[in-house]
């Protein structure tokens, strides 16, 4: 069974926090069961074919929407990779790629963070999530509220690191292939937030 926990915000906090966050993530859904998906104002992204980072070329691969509770459209993402490079390579350090996400709600920037940690913390073994953890510190202080309309977009470069930009407003840069590759494995790697999106993302299947 696939895990859909972090579909809505692509994370969550442990602990004390779970049943809090449970009983509000139940009012959002008592909401939005009786708002038309319509109403949310945000129509699909134009997701361009070609991307420019760094001197890299990156041409759309796939892309999809991510939904939860199969009707609620989370957001929509696109993935961009160097000409060449086949599924199997997408999380290598000589990998140049790009993801483009676009938001339907708004999230806080604490969201972001939890999602973050949590998800690297399921994607890679404890010692590995002990040495990369400065540098997810590092990343999630990037962070900023999206508002319904905004995009995300984190971008690897080789020999340079990930970026994060908000609405095309770069926000900060974290050096490091090994993070680079935890950080992607969120919607790339083994266990990722959706099978399905990651496949369609890779361009293994039509939307």
């Amino acid at each position: 069974m696939q895990d859909r926990s972090h579909c809505f915000i692509f994370g969550g906090r442990r602990g004390k926090r779970v049943k809090k966050r449970w009983r509000a993530g139940i009012s959002v859904l008592l909401v939005l069961l009786f708002i038309p998906v319509s109403a949310v104002g945000i129509e699909r992204y134009a997701f361009p074919e070609q991307k420019n980072i760094g001197g890299y070329e990156l041409t759309l691969r796939g892309s999809d929407v991510l939904r939860y509770m199969v009707f609620i459209r989370a957001y929509e993402g696109a993935l961009y990779l160097q000409e060449g490079k086949t599924a199997e390579q997408v999380l290598d350090d000589r990998t140049a790629r790009l993801l483009l996400l676009h938001y339907f709600h708004a999230i806080r920037a604490e969201d972001f963070v939890d999602a973050t940690t949590e998800m690297i913390r399921k994607n890679v073994s404890p010692d590995r999530f002990s040495a990369l953890a400065p540098k997810i510190e590092q990343f999630n202080r990037l962070y900023r509220d999206v508002r319904p309309g905004d995009h995300y977009t984190a971008a690897y470069m080789p020999g340079t690191g990930t970026s994060l930009s908000l609405n095309d407003d770069l926000l900060g840069t974290v050096e490091g292939a090994e993070f680079a590759a935890a950080f992607f494995s969120i919607w790339l790697g083994e266990r990722p937030i959706d099978k399905t999106f990651r496949d369609r993302l890779l361009g293994k299947r039509r939307p």
